[in-house]
């Protein structure tokens, strides 16, 4: 009785792996590559990293416009790619831009680790080209073309170093492509626009001053807006008066090479995410609404500092860098020993990532930035709110940008130590 179970427990278990292996060879589904060809038997597990290495050499210029995007792969950099109030800037960013321009589809970036990081995304299928001045070297997969003929390096016998960007070697459309449209005359009317975009003076406006009637407390033509939508930014309206003048001048057609305008500086990005009309945005009760809530949001987004002040100054700072830069210097002065919640501290760290020894460290996500310019926009609302609020309502300045008939909108300091009123 006893050798009959167990036998029939062999035969059962013979059939049962027989119909499953019956099941897998029937259910099997024909797979595909992102390119659109078929993967057959045995291009799956130890071969995949070789297929698709394979099956990138053979994406063409046609399939990117098809795809209607040519992604970049780059690192970030003042003369790579870096994110500015939400615009894309950098020497190799703009010239992809205007090559993804000149064959009709648009530009996706990639930000890599280093070097090796571009090179294994590129084979992998990852990417469509490097936008990064590569030295050329003795490797045979990948073809180097487009960008940049020669470097200002130096190599270690002191001649000049040949650089170019690269595509997969197979890719010969595109590798023709980039060659054919380079010309050192694109390479200088880029570098021209870059400069501009960089210089002074960048907001066209007309030059207003900066306080209509300092005897009679009035800022500007737009207080009324001011004082009505500040409760909803949770700031004190003279203080949105000093953003706006920092913004625009208090000229409601103000507008910047970016296509940030009106009053406030709304990107067009935003108007969007919040419903408005791009054409809206020279309505100052539109726009300055517009900045209220983004102020408002930046309240939310940083209440892990503690103290109202200083989260005032996070605030602006994100308003102007945008609040990841301002999460990854609160990263890096947290790593340094010193205070993430106070601005002081991070200021320094925001200055610091201009600079690649900090801008390519593992803690930061978001790369270069301007630090400059945002420090100094941080310094000048502050500066200009503290006059505000010793003129206007005929108040007196405290010497800190808080004055005795301070608005109820703000946080105040209290009289004792390390505790708040709202």
């Amino acid at each position: 009785m006893k050798t009959g179970s167990y036998f029939e427990t062999a035969i059962l278990t013979i059939c049962l792996l027989s119909l499953t292996a019956s099941c897998k060879t029937e259910n099997k589904k024909t797979e595909y590559t992102p390119w659109g060809t078929v993967i057959e038997d045995g291009e799956t597990g130890d071969a995949e990293a070789s297929d698709s290495s394979s099956s990138a050499s053979n994406f063409s210029l046609a399939d990117i416009e098809n795809n209607g995007e040519l992604i970049m792969l780059t690192l970030s950099g003042p003369s790579t790619y870096y994110d500015y109030k939400g615009v894309g800037l950098g020497m190799d960013y703009l010239l992809c831009e205007k090559f993804a321009s000149s064959i009709g589809v648009s530009v996706r970036v990639e930000l890599c680790k280093d070097t090796l990081d571009m090179i294994n995304k590129l084979k992998k299928g990852k990417g469509d080209l490097i936008a990064y001045p590569l030295k050329k070297g003795k490797r045979n997969d990948i073809a180097y073309c487009g960008a940049y003929q020669t470097s200002k390096e130096k190599d270690s016998d002191q001649t000049t170093a040949s650089v170019q960007w690269a595509v997969n070697k197979g890719n010969k459309s595109l590798e023709e492509a980039l060659n054919h449209w380079f010309t050192p005359h694109i390479l200088a009317n880029v570098q021209k626009e870059e400069k501009r975009i960089l210089s002074e003076g960048l907001i066209i406006h007309k030059v207003y001053a900066p306080m209509i009637n300092a005897a009679g407390g009035v800022i500007s033509k737009y207080d009324h807006l001011f004082k009505k939508y500040a409760p909803m930014a949770r700031i004190d309206w003279r203080l949105m008066a000093a953003q706006c003048y920092t913004e625009s001048g208090f000229d409601t057609y103000a507008k910047s090479w970016a296509g940030y305008c009106g009053l406030m500086a709304i990107m067009p990005g935003t108007a969007k995410e919040l419903g408005i009309p791009v054409s809206s945005l020279t309505n100052p009760e539109i726009n300055i609404s517009a900045s209220a809530t983004c102020m408002a949001k930046f309240e939310r987004m940083f209440q892990d500092i503690g103290d109202p002040f200083e989260r005032l100054k996070f605030r602006l700072a994100a308003y102007n860098a945008g609040p990841w830069h301002i999460r990854d210097a609160m990263a890096l002065t947290r790593q340094h020993g010193k205070n993430p919640h106070h601005w002081d501290d991070v200021a320094e760290s925001v200055l610091k990532l201009s600079d690649p020894t900090y801008y390519k460290l593992p803690i930061i996500k978001c790369g270069y930035m301007r630090g400059s310019e945002t420090v100094n926009y941080v310094s000048k609302i502050m500066q200009r709110w503290s006059s505000y609020c010793g003129s206007a309502r005929g108040g007196v300045s405290t010497g800190n940008g808080l004055s005795p008939d301070f608005d109820h909108s703000i946080p105040q300091r209290a009289t004792k130590k390390y505790k708040y009123h709202v």
